[in-house]
């Protein structure tokens, strides 16, 4: 039986090989939010690429799978899930609101307004809201202002990131859930929620990029001033370094993920010549073996051409050479061995592995790697959103009620 006095958060990860569930009590304060880890399922997938479902019944089977192992483990039944929402279907822009203050000092109903301002643009009929994170305040063309509420001014200005998502998405997504038995909280953008676990407000401040590296695209994130101000989302990923893998060496799909994860290495001048890998045999052929430094050239080889990629939207967003905490790297290709001294050759700033784990008690270990960086960063989304009562308020409802009060809600708890 599931203990009514506690706050449970529970969360659902659809990566394009797996889909990872959690479940969580909320702790502490929404300010400083905690997670106790209480259960964990993994199952392997095929149903979801790229962050958009392609077969139904298979997502729905992985959902149900990894949800009831999360259940079993905790000792507890969840009716309500944070999901993660990526791919290059998501879309982020940045947009400008005005008004007038019609009182002595700044209200929230005006800071709300002015949110409201700024996010009343058309996304078009195929695209909705996913969040509106105010970046910057401006009272009488005075900026840098986090905190406007009590001021004294006469015009109020807010520039707010506006993400975007493909709303067939959310549909199938929400879908694949439902027909698993749970309901959507929020849907939540993946890179937002994976900086709440890996990232510190030192680097969140001074200025760093999120890549995760992820097996069907590369998400890229960058974080200044406490904020996310870009993001985007990458085709290269760990898919195309595994098929490399396969027409190389002439192995299986199967076998050259074994190989990528057991004998894999990201930095060739890592390997010694010396080292010698089996591969898997073929009825023609019988046992084989190869020079592992050979696949150490292909994944080299492929994953700098994945973060050269990052590194380009990086520069054309305008951040390159002005990130002075780095990067953090973050998803399963995180794991491959010198993926920290590629990136540092190819970016040129520091660079580190992001594993989670602040903010984390229970059964954290099985989340303090950075393939599980999304889940974790959604169990701690999701305790800060039960700790202030705010659950679920970025689900689209009733257009009149959401206009209303959606800002407001954005405005107290978007997002650091």
């Amino acid at each position: 039986m599931t203990d009514p006095q506690k706050q449970l958060v529970a969360a659902i990860d659809l990566g394009t090989t797996k889909v990872a569930a959690a479940i969580a009590e909320a702790t502490g304060d929404p300010r400083q939010p905690s997670a106790k880890v209480l259960g964990i399922g993994v199952e392997r997938t095929q149903g979801v690429r790229r962050g958009v479902v392609r077969d139904i019944e298979e997502a729905t089977r992985a959902i149900t799978k990894a949800m009831s192992a999360a259940q079993k483990m905790a000792g507890a039944e969840i009716g309500t899930v944070y999901i993660g929402v990526a791919g290059e279907h998501v879309a982020g822009r940045t947009s400008h609101g005005m008004v007038s203050v019609t009182s002595d000092e700044i209200r929230t109903s005006d800071v709300a307004r002015v949110n409201d301002m700024a996010s009343n643009i058309s996304f078009g009929r195929d695209h909705e809201l996913l969040h509106a994170i105010p970046l910057d305040y401006l009272v009488d063309q005075q900026g840098g202002i986090t905190e406007p509420i009590g001021m004294t001014g006469s015009r109020l200005e807010a520039e707010v990131y506006l993400v975007t998502v493909l709303s067939s998405v959310l549909t199938n997504l929400r879908k694949c859930s439902e027909r698993a038995g749970f309901q959507v909280g929020e849907f939540v953008l993946e890179p937002l929620a994976t900086s709440k676990a890996v990232l510190t407000s030192d680097e969140r401040e001074l200025g760093c990029a999120i890549v995760e590296l992820g097996g069907g695209s590369t998400n890229v994130a960058v974080f200044q001033h406490g904020k996310i101000r870009h993001t985007a989302s990458l085709l290269c990923a760990g898919g195309h370094v595994t098929n490399d893998i396969v027409h190389g060496l002439q192995v299986t799909q199967a076998d050259a993920e074994r190989l990528k994860e057991r004998s894999g290495a990201a930095w060739e001048p890592l390997v010694p010549d010396t080292d010698i890998i089996e591969l898997p045999g073929t009825p023609g052929q019988g046992a084989r073996t190869a020079q592992r430094r050979v696949l150490a050239h292909i994944m080299h080889a492929r994953m700098q051409e994945t973060l050269e990629y990052a590194l380009d939207e990086i520069s054309k967003a305008g951040y390159h050479q002005q990130l002075p905490a780095g990067i953090i790297l973050t998803g399963g290709g995180a794991l491959a061995p010198g993926i920290v001294e590629l990136a540092r050759e190819v970016f040129a700033m520091p660079v580190r592995v992001g594993m989670p784990g602040q903010g984390l008690r229970g059964l954290a270990d099985s989340l303090e790697t950075p393939r599980m960086a999304v889940l974790a960063g959604l169990l701690l989304y999701g305790a800060r959103q039960e700790l202030s009562g705010a659950f679920g308020t970025g689900v689209r409802r009733n257009r009149t009620v959401e206009k209303l009060v959606t800002p407001v809600k954005r405005w107290l708890q978007d997002f650091f």
